[in-house]
C-alpha cells in the first residue's frame, strides 16, 4: 500500500470514531493498536486517554515530544453522517483538525521504526487528548506532569501547511450563573430578574477597554447565554459562558482583574452570582529563543525543500501552550490543507496535502533530534 493510501486510511478510520474532549478512549485505543501493528513497543494509554509511544526514552532527560490531538469539537454524532469523499477531498467534521495531524504523526513514527532511526535522546510520540475548547489542554498538562524535567523540546502537528504558531494565546474561561427571587411577571413585577442582572454584567464586560501593549493582542467574548422559565415568569436564574484571551501574561492578569471586579459588583442581597473557572490556558514563559529558533528553522527548511513555500509565523491556542508556559521550546506546525474549514460541519481535507505534510514532518523531526 502506498504512503498516500495509508495516510488516507487512518483518516477514514478515525473519522468514524467520534472523540469529543474527555471522550477519546476509542481513538486512543485505535492509535495504540496501529502503532503496535507497525512494530512499536511500550505503547500505553495514560489516565487522561493520551496514547503514548516512548521511543528510546529510558534514562533520557532531553526528550523530544511530537504530538497531535485526537479530540475534535464535534461531540454529538456516532457515525458522522456528513462523511463522504471524492477524488480530491475527504468531507467530514474534524477530518483536518486534528485527524489529519494524527495520521501524520502515526506515519512519522512508522517511518522512524521502518528505517531504524533511533533518536539518541528519545522521542515521545503522543496522540493526546483534550486539546479542544473546554478540554483545557488536559492531555498535555498530564504529559508534562508525568515527564516533568525530562522534556527538552516539543512540536505539535496541528494546522495548515506553512504555518507555525510560536506565540501562545492564553485564556481564562468562565461559567457565570445569576440567581434572583424571580416570580410572576405581573403580580411580582419589580422583583429582580436574573436575565436582566446577567445582561448588566454582559454590558459591563463589553465596556472594558482591553490593555494595549506593543506586540500583544487581547480580546474578550460572551459565547452563550441561557435562562428563564417562560414569557410570563421573572427569571430566577440565567447563565453565560465567557472568556478573555491574550498573548501576554500581564495583559491576561489585567483582564482577570476587570472580570473579577464586574462579577463582584453585580452581587447584592437579592442577586447571587456564582463564578466557575472552566478553563485556564497559559501564556508564554521564559523560553530559550535560540532553541525556539532552531525548531522554527528546521520546519522552515523542510517546508521550503518540499513545497517552496515561505513560512508564516503566528499566534494561537494549541497544545504547545503548556510546554511554552514552562519555558520549554515548543511550536505548533502545519501539515495538511483543510481549506480553512476547521470547526465547521463542512470541513474538507485535501487528500494530496497529506503526503506533503508527512514529508515536511519527517524532515523537521530528523533535523532537531
Amino acid at each position: 500500500m502506498s504512503r498516500r493510501e495509508e495516510l488516507l486510511d487512518i483518516v477514514r478510520d478515525l473519522c468514524h470514531i467520534p472523540a469529543p474532549s474527555y471522550g477519546e478512549k476509542k481513538r486512543a485505543e485505535y492509535c495504540k493498536k496501529w502503532l503496535e501493528n507497525v512494530g512499536a513497543t511500550g505503547v500505553y494509554i495514560d489516565e487522561v486517554n493520551n496514547a503514548i509511544f516512548p521511543y528510546n526514552c529510558e534514562g533520557s532527560n532531553e526528550i523530544t515530544v511530537i504530538a497531535a490531538h485526537i479530540d475534535t469539537v464535534f461531540p454529538d454524532t456516532e457515525s458522522y453522517p456528513e462523511y463522504m469523499e471524492d477524488d480530491e477531498y475527504i468531507y467530514c467534521p474534524g477530518a483536518g483538525d486534528d485527524t489529519a495531524g494524527v495520521s501524520t504523526l502515526l506515519m512519522t513514527a512508522k517511518h522512524f521504526l521502518e528505517n531504524n532511526i533511533i533518536p539518541e535522546k528519545g522521542i515521545l510520540f503522543v496522540c493526546d487528548a483534550c486539546e479542544e475548547g473546554l478540554g483545557n489542554l488536559v492531555g498535555i498538562k498530564q504529559l508534562m506532569k508525568d515527564y516533568n524535567g525530562r522534556v527538552k523540546q516539543f512540536i505539535t502537528i496541528d494546522g495548515t501547511t506553512g504555518g507555525v504558531v510560536n506565540l501562545p494565546v492564553g485564556s481564562h474561561r468562565y461559567e457565570i450563573e445569576v440567581r434572583t427571587e424571580g416570580g410572576h411577571s405581573y403580580s411580582r413585577f419589580g422583583n429582580k430578574n436574573a436575565i436582566h442582572a446577567l445582561s448588566e454584567i454582559i454590558n459591563e464586560i463589553y465596556s472594558i477597554k482591553v490593555p494595549e501593549k506593543e506586540g500583544a493582542r487581547t480580546t474578550y467574548n460572551v459565547g452563550s447565554i441561557e435562562g428563564g422559565t417562560s414569557i410570563n415568569t421573572i427569571a430566577q436564574s440565567a447563565k453565560m459562558l465567557c472568556e478573555y484571551r491574550s498573548t501576554d501574561r500581564e495583559c491576561l492578569e489585567v483582564m482577570r482583574g476587570h472580570f473579577e471586579r464586574i462579577f463582584e459588583a453585580a452581587k447584592s442581597d437579592k442577586v447571587e452570582v456564582e463564578v466557575k473557572l472552566l478553563g485556564e490556558r497559559p501564556c508564554k514563559g521564559d523560553v530559550d529563543l535560540v532553541m525556539e529558533r532552531k525548531l522554527i528553522d528546521a520546519y522552515r527548511h523542510a517546508l521550503m525543500e518540499v513545497t517552496g513555500m515561505a513560512l508564516e509565523l503566528g499566534s494561537g491556542s494549541t497544545d504547545a501552550n503548556i510546554p511554552m508556559s514552562l519555558g520549554i521550546p515548543a511550536i505548533c506546525i502545519g501539515a495538511f490543507d483543510n481549506c480553512h474549514t476547521s470547526h465547521t460541519r463542512e470541513e474538507r481535507l485535501l487528500k494530496d496535502s497529506l503526503e506533503i505534510g508527512l514529508d515536511i514532518s519527517i524532515k523537521t523531526i530528523k533535523a532537531i533530534i
